[in-house]
C-alpha cells in the first residue's frame, strides 16, 4: 500500500468561503496550490477572498502574520477552471464543493481518472458521509475525510476520518498534512456524519433556526439569549453567518424536515441576493469592512407573522 509522506502541491476544489480559506492556509505554509472552481466568476472573486482572509490573519494570528509571506502565498496560488490541469501534478486533492452527494461522486469520478496513482484524496464535507461517495474516485483505500472549522487559521483543528476502505496511510497521510499546514491533527477513529465538530454544533444550530422557523422569536433575540446566559460569545445565527449560508443551506436541506427545508429556502433567497453571511457582509447582521457586527438585518424579523413562512 502507498504511502503518503510527500505535499509540495496542493489542489483545492472549490474557492467559496471554506474552500478559499483551505487554498491560503496551504500557500501560507509553503505549498504551491492550484485553486479549482468550475465557474469562472468564482476565481476573479478570489482577491477579496484574499483581503478578507488576510484581515483575519492579521487579527488572529498576532506575530504568526506576516504581510510579506501573504503576498508570498497568493504568488503560489494558481487559479483554474481546468479539472484536469488542476489535479495533474497533485499531492493531494481536496475536495470542498456544495453539499451534495450527486454533484460530489460526480466531481470525484473525475478526479479519480485524472489524477495520478499517488494522490492523497480528500473531502471537506460538512455533514454527508465520506462513504456514500468515496467509490466515485475509483480508489476508495486512499480516500479519507479532512474535515475544517470556519477561520481555519485561528479555530485551527483538521479532523482527519476514514473509512472502511481507507487505509491506514491515507489516515497518516491526512493528519501529517494537516501538521505541515498548521493544523491541529485530530484522528476521528470511526465513520460518522459530521465528525466530532459539528456532531456537537449542527444540533445547537439547528435548535436555533427550528425556534425561528416555529415563529417563537428573532434571530438576534434567540442570540442574545444564548450570550447572556452562557457567557459564550455568539449565538447560533451568528454562527450562521461566520459557517456561511451556502453550507448552512446544504446542510438544511438535506436534513429533510419541511421546516428545515423552509430555513434552507429562506437561506438560499438571501444567497441569491448576494448576502450569504460575514465573508460577504451581511447574513443575519451587517458587518462593517473589519468584521465588525453592526447589529441585525431587520428582514429577518417575524414581525407579525406567525412564522417566517407564513
Amino acid at each position: 500500500m502507498s504511502e503518503f509522506t510527500r505535499f509540495e502541491q496542493v489542489t483545492v476544489l472549490g474557492t467559496g468561503v471554506l474552500g478559499s480559506q483551505i487554498i491560503m492556509q496551504a500557500a501560507y505554509h509553503g505549498k504551491k496550490v492550484m485553486a479549482y472552481d468550475a465557474v469562472p466568476a468564482a476565481l476573479e472573486n478570489l482577491d477579496k477572498r484574499w483581503a478578507w482572509i488576510r484581515q483575519g490573519y492579521e487579527a488572529d494570528l498576532g506575530e504568526g502574520y506576516d504581510a510579506a509571506r501573504f503576498d508570498e502565498a497568493i504568488a503560489r496560488i494558481t487559479p483554474t477552471s481546468d479539472l484536469a490541469e488542476a489535479v495533474a501534478d497533485a499531492d493531494i486533492v481536496i475536495e470542498a464543493v456544495p453539499e451534495s452527494l450527486d454533484l460530489k461522486r460526480d466531481v470525484w469520478a473525475k478526479v479519480g481518472a485524472a489524477a495520478p496513482a499517488t494522490t492523497l484524496f480528500a473531502t471537506n464535507t460538512s455533514s454527508l458521509l465520506p462513504s456514500s461517495f468515496a467509490d466515485a474516485s475509483g480508489h476508495p483505500e486512499r480516500f479519507v475525510a479532512l474535515h475544517y472549522a470556519n477561520r481555519i487559521w485561528a479555530q485551527n483543528t483538521a479532523e482527519a476520518m476514514g473509512t472502511a476502505k481507507s487505509s491506514p496511510e491515507a489516515v497518516a497521510g491526512a493528519l501529517q498534512y494537516a501538521e505541515e499546514t498548521g493544523m491541529v491533527p485530530v484522528h476521528v477513529r470511526k465513520e460518522v456524519p459530521g465528525y466530532l465538530l459539528n456532531s456537537l454544533l449542527i444540533p445547537w444550530l439547528q435548535a436555533g433556526s427550528r425556534l425561528y422557523m416555529n415563529g417563537v422569536a428573532n434571530p438576534a433575540d434567540i442570540d442574545r439569549t444564548w450570550r447572556v446566559a452562557t457567557g459564550n460569545d455568539a449565538g447560533p445565527f451568528q454562527t450562521y453567518d461566520v459557517v456561511g449560508f451556502n453550507v448552512a443551506a446544504h446542510v438544511s436541506r438535506n436534513a429533510g424536515a419541511d421546516w428545515q427545508i423552509g430555513f434552507a429556502d429562506l437561506l438560499q433567497k438571501s444567497i441569491d441576493a448576494g448576502h450569504s453571511g460575514l465573508a460577504d457582509g451581511q447574513g443575519f447582521y451587517r458587518y462593517g469592512p473589519n468584521g465588525e457586527n453592526l447589529g441585525p438585518v431587520e428582514d429577518w424579523n417575524l414581525g407579525d407573522k406567525d412564522t417566517p413562512l407564513g
